[in-house]
């Protein structure tokens, strides 16, 4: 009989999930106030939505997105350099036993639906789905059989 966690397996943990908008939601109160003091970051509005823990809670990956998506490298670069001052203000803000280390990587997300959006509106794609789908007529064939 296999165990009821294997079908869980690859999914963050209660706890991955609680800590990490811990952490989503202290960095974006740091960032928001704008206490970062780095010229590469004044007046830029960076959004967190998401904050991602590995399983020892020692690593966040941190994935943000500047306002509008200009600039992406430069405020990544910006965030990278000033890790160390952001992991700190984290570490007085949220009680861990080990403070975990930022990594911030760029949030696609929205770029991955807008190209989604596009392969579904191409032709190919729209007779696929005025046609039924392959899938249907599949389907089809194992009623028969029924």
């Amino acid at each position: 009989m296999a165990k009821a966690r294997d079908e869980f397996a690859g999914q963050p943990s209660q706890r991955q999930l609680r800590v990490g908008e811990l952490v989503r939601k202290e960095l974006s109160d740091i960032l928001t106030r704008g206490q970062v003091s780095d010229p590469d970051l004044d007046g830029v509005i960076i959004t967190v939505p998401e904050v991602r823990m590995s399983p020892d809670l020692r690593w966040a990956d941190v994935l943000v997105m500047p306002m509008g998506g200009r600039d992406v490298e430069v405020v990544l670069e910006a965030l990278k350099r000033n890790a160390k001052y952001l992991r700190g203000q984290v570490a007085r803000r949220v009680t861990m036993k080990y403070t975990c280390d930022l990594r911030f990587v760029a949030d696609t997300r929205f770029d991955d639906d807008d190209l989604i959006t596009r392969l579904l509106h191409e032709p190919s794609i729209r007779k696929d789905f005025a046609d039924g789908g392959i899938d249907d007529e599949d389907d089809q064939g194992e009623n028969d059989r029924d």
